[in-house]
């Protein structure tokens, strides 16, 4: 089960490097794959935790930006990347849904080593300052009397703040135009840039949000978030719709064990380190914790899970 941030301080962490047949692990340069745009929440994250586990390691970790297809490229990345634990990726949530919605290169349980999960989006949809509503209700209500002329940005097709708003607007009755962005740093100048008036994202809102640039109308936890304890969640706003995301880091299929403890521990490490945990404090992602046991259970569960919900949006892939 993940463990909370207080019970994972609680917990000792050993970092014993790995020597086997071929030398000492790692002996060269890392490279970790963000599947999204340089300059948004998740860039600015994954590269945290690549700078604080390049130290545990004692070898660089290059951080690379590949994005497009909803946060993909990375898992597709390591179809043809070496086991030897050189080459890894963020794994975000949409990789266990869009094999469900169309033809993807690999299977996200069979196809890839979850070594550790590390944290998770807390999304939310934000509006701008002179949106025509200023409240959830407001925006349902105006979508209401203005079919399909309600534009929102999202992170891209098929990914969670996509679906999550489309599953939100079934429940609450509106239909909607929608813009797909690359990223969370596309999206935010879309919106600030007055091109869209609502956008369904993470906490790349955040920021924004604390300088008076947008509102948050709701967030899709199961609870209010200490951050913004005044915004409401969807779900008690009226309408069911609960969307939270852990993520963490991935390889190729077949990695030795050795080193994917090696990895393991070094990552997990970076949740002791200050500066990680700043940068997650900034885009209020909480640390959610599980090991690379627990963390092949979820990959598994959340699979058969989101394969549920895409039939049941009536998004399965054709074929």
């Amino acid at each position: 089960m993940p463990l909370t941030r207080r019970q994972f301080a609680a917990a000792s962490l050993a970092l014993p490097l790995f020597s086997h047949a071929q030398g000492r692990f790692p002996s060269k340069p890392i490279t970790l794959i963000c599947p999204w745009p340089p300059g948004g929440s998740s860039d600015g994250v994954v590269r945290a935790f690549g700078e604080s586990a390049s130290r545990a390691l004692g070898v660089p970790v290059l951080v690379e930006n590949k994005p497009g297809v909803g946060g993909t490229l990375g898992a597709t990345a390591m179809q043809t990347a070496a086991p030897d634990g050189y080459t890894l990726t963020q794994l975000p949530l949409g990789i266990y849904r869009l094999p469900h919605m169309q033809k993807m290169a690999f299977d996200p349980v069979k196809d890839l080593t979850h070594i550790v999960c590390l944290t998770g989006y807390t999304f939310g949809i934000s509006a701008t300052m002179d949106a025509p509503f200023k409240t959830l209700k407001e925006m349902v209500d105006w979508a209401r009397a203005n079919p399909g002329k309600l534009t929102y940005g999202h992170t891209g097709t098929g990914t969670t703040p996509h679906l999550a708003f489309e599953e939100f607007a079934l429940a609450a009755g509106f239909k909607t135009q929608d813009v797909p962005y690359k990223g969370s740093a596309e999206i935010m100048q879309a919106i600030l840039g007055g091109h869209i008036p609502v956008m369904s994202g993470a906490t790349e809102f955040a920021p924004q949000v604390k300088a008076g640039k947008l509102r948050l109308l709701a967030t899709l936890g199961r609870t209010r978030t200490k951050a913004f304890p005044d915004a409401p969640t969807v779900t008690e706003s009226g309408w069911p719709t609960v969307s939270e995301s852990p993520f963490g880091i991935g390889g190729p299929k077949g990695m030795d064990p050795a080193v994917v403890k090696v990895l393991h521990d070094a990552f997990r490490s970076t949740l002791q380190d200050a500066k990680v945990l700043e940068t997650l404090e900034r885009f209020f992602q909480p640390v959610i914790y599980m090991g690379t046991e627990d963390y092949t259970a979820y990959a598994a569960r959340t699979f058969e899970a989101e394969r549920a919900t895409i039939e049941r949006m009536g998004l399965t892939k054709k074929g």
